[in-house]
């Protein structure tokens, strides 16, 4: 299993904003915001706290894609 952040740091340009405000806008450790960079899992409570700075939907930030062979 994948995520792709790709909505999210679009977001961020599409707002003219830094990795760096969001990420002392939503209280996001440095650990978080690379797990992200590097499409790692994070917590449902992170992406809600980016959603409430960004004012936007979950799906607007995060994509899933399944590897073919767990499935």
């Amino acid at each position: 299993m994948f995520f792709s952040y790709n909505g999210l740091w679009k977001l961020l340009i599409d707002k003219g904003m830094l990795k760096k405000d969001l990420a002392a806008a939503a209280k996001i450790s440095p650990t978080t915001m690379s797990t992200m960079g590097k499409g790692g899992s994070v917590s449902l409570e992170t992406l809600g706290r980016i959603c409430c700075v960004l004012n936007c939907d979950i799906g607007d930030i995060v994509n899933v894609s399944f590897d073919e062979k767990e499935q």
